[in-house]
């Protein structure tokens, strides 16, 4: 197995690209390809990108995925016997003590979402089994409230409650396609795996499954970037990985500055392969701040970081109050359906028309004392394709033309002048300033969000013009950076280096709950 070590923006992924552009060329059939990211996203774009070079459909390149969509896909498991939150709901019914599994879990990435975004009792259970380790050391390593013998109750009845209606979790994928390799991997003649420093122990097995499988195999990854040893990773694998290896060794991203200091960090991590790179031809900035209102976003890339999600939160509202369009860990700040009804509306102002779809959104944000008649709030008689103008609407669909608007005074004011928080008097008063907001600032509701807020763990893979950092470390992170430092050095240094420009360090609001940088 060759190992490509990628430092922060030397071209990981592309360089493994290349290498499957390369195959193609050399006449490699498309299905004797493996490729293998740590996220369906990440897959998705490698594929398409091949695709897209050699005039391929998409299909012909069937195992560009993540580990577990490859071991559901060729096991014998159906789709149909996934457990998903209403199994886990009858699991809780049926023991007489509730899990906590609200959200619906993605089994097409590889950090499972049991471990990262649910019960706690499932997250050790789960993580014992991708660490390989015994469940009762797994328990005592983990920071947990409940007890030996709950954990251990809950244990055995997921045990015999998947037995029992032939279901399976997240992990029992990766399991039943490691112990029966022989059988399920397919013969590939070149396989390619990335971000190999996050893999688990049990996945970790299915690699070197493919290994064996493969004419050859290659793997890039980091172990400076290791962020994921919560969710099982075992970046010792990687870096003790038998076989040649190669380090990228210019960074396209990282200015000097930044440079400088990602060194610094990386340098405190113990168990590293050593490694050197060379930052890019551009100087760019690191300095301190106290708070992310001293900055102005209006032009370029943002990234703002912390390393707790709760941290967060009042950044995101100084941003709505500042009128910034941005991504809110995952979810745009204005929502699609208020961002389609607004700009659907002063389209049909201007005498443009707009898809019946669009109507519909728009009519939801009205009410029916004033603005639409009784029994057309849901547009009933126009379909989602249909085009219509405001006139028609007026005349067929149930808009009122006179309504009154609320000013010093109640007026009586046609609705073709009627803008768009006037017509729409249904949109919640919070929804209202920050839209004026925006417009006042001049955002364009259906551009990509310049200014991206995440925690660092969010952000990996990602980049950005300008880095803001909170340096504040979360109660649970300071025990953790007790026991094992490695850990914390990484999410820093993951989190300095999206910085393709100016890097900001905010000030924390107690220099002894935070990380030092400098």
């Amino acid at each position: 197995m060759f190992r490509y070590f990628g430092p922060p923006g030397t071209g990981k992924t592309t360089t493994l690209i290349n290498q499957v552009e390369k195959a193609l060329g050399a006449g490699v059939l498309p299905n004797q390809i493996g490729f293998f990211s740590f996220t369906r996203k990440a897959a998705e774009e490698a594929r398409d990108r091949a695709a897209a070079k050699f005039n391929l459909d998409p299909k012909e390149l069937p195992f560009f995925r993540t580990l577990h969509s490859m071991s559901l896909a060729m096991s014998d498991i159906r789709t149909d016997q996934v457990m998903q939150k209403e199994h886990y709901k009858e699991l809780s019914q049926i023991m007489g003590f509730e899990l906590s599994t609200d959200k619906r879990i993605d089994y097409n990435d590889d950090i499972p979402s049991i471990v990262k975004a649910n019960d706690p009792i499932l997250g050790v259970i789960n993580l014992a089994r991708l660490r390989k380790v015994d469940l009762r050391d797994q328990y005592n390593e983990t920071d947990i409230e409940e007890s030996w013998n709950t954990v251990s109750y809950v244990a055995k009845s997921l045990l015999e409650y998947k037995k029992q209606n032939e279901v399976y979790d997240f992990t029992d994928m990766l399991e039943q396609f490691a112990k029966g390799a022989e059988h399920y991997c397919p013969r590939f003649a070149l396989t390619f795996l990335d971000e190999a420093q996050d893999l688990s122990a049990l996945q970790w097995d299915i690699a070197h499954a493919l290994d064996a499988k493969s004419d050859r195999m290659y793997c890039a990854g980091d172990d400076d970037q290791a962020i994921y040893r919560w969710a099982g990773a075992d970046v010792d694998q990687f870096i003790n990985l038998e076989g040649a290896s190669e380090t990228l060794s210019q960074s396209y991203r990282i200015p000097k500055a930044v440079h400088f200091l990602a060194r610094k960090v990386a340098s405190r991590i113990h168990r590293r392969y050593p490694k050197t790179y060379k930052a890019r031809d551009f100087m760019g900035t690191v300095r301190n701040i106290y708070a992310v209102n001293e900055l102005d976003m209006s032009e370029g890339t943002w990234l703002i970081l912390a390393q707790a999600g709760y941290m967060l939160a009042p950044v995101a509202t100084e941003l709505k109050t500042d009128g910034y369009l941005f991504d809110y860990r995952g979810t745009r700040s204005i929502s699609e359906k208020v961002s389609e009804a607004v700009n659907g509306w002063e389209q049909l102002r201007k005498g443009r028309e707009v898809t019946g779809a669009v109507a519909r959104t728009i009519y939801s944000y009205m009410s029916t004392k004033d603005r639409l008649k009784r029994g057309f709030k849901k547009l009933p008689a126009l379909g989602d394709e249909d085009m219509v103008t405001l006139d028609q609407l007026i005349a067929d669909h149930g808009l009122m033309e006179l309504v009154h608007i609320v000013g010093t005074a109640w007026l009586e004011s046609d609705i073709r002048d009627c803008i768009w928080h006037e017509a729409m008097d249904n949109l919640p008063s919070a929804e209202r300033a920050y839209i004026t907001a925006l417009l006042r600032r001049g955002e364009k509701f259906n551009a990509e969000p310049r200014i991206k807020v995440s925690t660092i763990h969010g952000s990996k893979g990602g980049e950005a013009d300008n880095v803001v950092l909170f340096t504040d470390l979360s109660t649970a992170s300071e025990e953790a950076f007790r026991k094992d430092p490695d850990d914390t050095h990484r999410v820093f240094y993951v989190g300095v280096t999206r910085a393709k420009e100016n890097l900001y360090l905010v000030e924390p609001q107690d220099l002894a709950k935070s990380y030092d940088l400098i």
